[in-house]
């Protein structure tokens, strides 16, 4: 016969184990539903007067090998900042040296097998569309990538730990001028840093050098905290 206690813990057990098995159905299903074509929800802008331009984000030189461009990716589209349909546009450029554009509404999968699969796909097709409607998601675009910027867009900004300017990103981003376009160049790559050219403004958000899924997500905090996105 059982006591109470032990009545207790194996009631314990079976909602522990119940909650690990929710939790990898939930896992599946995000899994099965971030297959190409998908879309995410978006919101729509808040109707806050202080948002005028929406942000756009360059990750440059890279790595398809480490997967760091996936994470920095899915860290932008995950972010409040995208779902109320202020990522303007995305571009990657690989360390092989293709650029190339990928809607922010786009769902990129979770894993990085099928991550890989999906770039393949592109190099050898120049684009990928959406399976039921045809649009175009991603595409291969010609450099150099100013010339699909829009024309307020003025403001590049580059991040660098090598950068002199260091900068609180919350202060920095606050005193942009809403009347242009917010541009950031990240750096994706395992080593190196992001070059100086086509940027007004190249600082460091760091004592420390960070990875670019961590800085994407500072400049998306500090836009979502300008802006009100809550």
């Amino acid at each position: 016969m059982l006591t109470p206690c032990a009545n207790s813990s194996r009631l314990k057990c079976k909602m522990s184990v119940k909650q690990t098995q929710c939790s990898e159905e939930e896992e599946e299903s995000r899994e099965r539903d971030s297959k190409i074509g998908a879309v995410d929800k978006v919101f729509g802008s808040p109707q806050d007067h202080n948002v005028r331009s929406r942000a756009i984000f360059i990750l440059e030189n890279a790595s398809l090998k480490k997967g760091l461009v996936r994470k920095a990716l899915r860290s932008i589209m995950d972010s409040p900042l995208n779902k109320y349909g202020l990522v303007g546009s995305i571009f990657v450029k690989i360390d092989g040296g293709s650029l190339f554009e990928i809607k922010p509404h786009v769902c990129i999968p979770r894993t990085c097998k099928r991550f890989c699969g999906l770039i393949v796909d592109l190099l050898r097709k120049s684009c990928v569309r959406a399976k039921d409607t045809n649009e175009v998601l991603i595409c291969v675009v010609e450099e150099p990538v100013t010339r699909h910027l829009p024309v307020n867009s003025h403001i590049i900004i580059g991040l660098s730990y090598s950068s002199e300017m260091l900068v609180d990103i919350d202060d920095y981003v606050g005193a942009l001028s809403d009347a242009v376009t917010p541009i950031f160049v990240v750096g994706a790559m395992v080593n190196g840093k992001v070059k100086r050219d086509n940027t007004h403004d190249y600082i460091s958000v760091s004592d420390y050098p960070l990875g670019a899924k961590c800085c994407v997500g500072l400049i998306c905090d500090a836009l979502e905290q300008k802006w009100k996105l809550f």
